[in-house]
């Protein structure tokens, strides 16, 4: 059921910076208490969770982040590996001294929290995430059809490059097109702001191309298998939402965390694909505002 509350284009929090391994992150911090850390994906940034945010702002301290080179953080001269965003998001959790963090996470950003989750559980308080990547994927088949399609070009070097570098096609298509209702030109404008030039969109690119499938590449795919089996093991409070069609988080998925993952409570958004934030933004705030003040 869609919210009949208005979705806003604003943006209204203080911008904060930190540096990292030399570079500055930036970040909204809102709220006192237990942190509360929201990752974004791919291609879009803290403004994902901007109507979100103050749900959870009063039950504790609301901390999102924007990954090297996305949103509003700098853009050193990376590779973008998996690898290179893990060691940024770790050295902030380490240089704001975070503890006992609840990651409310979503597309490359679920993989970076449940990443860390794994290996540090002991300063971790529960899990949310929709549109997770839950596991490696075994082939490109296993994969919905238009998602396949997308991946070819993607993962094709020259033409993969042109699309996503030179035309912009991440922000200015697969996004919009992965949300029902129609984003707003000040919200598009947001999204396209960080990547205004083709050399900053080099994230951009990198993250189709790390996608786990078929084993490859070899150390995201050990990655995400080691977390996949650690989450069907971890008693952490999680909650899932999850939207029909959905893109990632498919019925059979649904069905897999339900049946796999303990302490999870799900959440069925109704309509939707893959940006969920951007169509049901009240709905995921009140839940998670709920869930957490259920959690010990």
């Amino acid at each position: 059921m869609a919210s009949t509350q208005s979705i806003s284009a604003d943006f209204p929090f203080k911008s904060n910076y930190v540096e990292v391994h030399g570079s500055r992150l930036h970040y909204v911090d809102e709220g006192a208490g237990d942190p509360i850390l929201f990752l974004h994906g791919n291609p879009t940034s803290s403004y994902l969770w901007r109507n979100i945010i103050p749900y959870l702002s009063s039950k504790g301290r609301a901390i999102a982040l924007d990954l090297i080179g996305m949103g509003r953080s700098d853009k050193p001269d990376l590779d973008y590996r998996f690898f290179d965003h893990v060691k940024y998001v770790e050295g902030f959790i380490e240089k704001l001294g975070l503890e006992n963090i609840t990651f409310v996470i979503h597309d490359w950003g679920s993989a970076l929290g449940f990443h860390y989750a794994r290996r540090h559980e002991g300063n971790v308080k529960a899990l949310a995430f929709m549109e997770a990547i839950l596991r490696p994927v075994p082939n490109r088949e296993a994969l919905p059809k238009a998602f396949q399609e997308l991946l070819k070009v993607f993962r094709a070097p020259e033409v993969g490059w042109d699309a996503i570098v030179n035309k912009n096609m991440f922000v200015e298509q697969v996004l919009p097109g992965a949300i029902v209702r129609k984003l707003t030109e000040e919200e598009m404008n947001h999204y396209r702001a960080p990547f205004l030039d083709p050399p900053s969109r080099k994230p951009l690119w990198r993250w189709p191309n790390e996608i786990p499938i078929a084993g490859e590449p070899a150390d995201v795919a050990e990655a995400a298998g080691a977390y996949n089996a650690w989450l069907q093991q971890t008693p952490l409070p999680k909650l899932l939402f999850y939207a029909s069609p959905g893109a990632i988080i498919l019925p059979p998925v649904v069905e897999w965390c339900k049946q796999n993952l303990k302490n999870l409570k799900t959440v069925d958004l109704g309509h939707g694909i893959h940006f969920l934030q951007e169509d049901h933004p009240h709905r995921i705030g009140a839940e998670l505002a709920a869930w957490y003040d259920g959690l010990d």
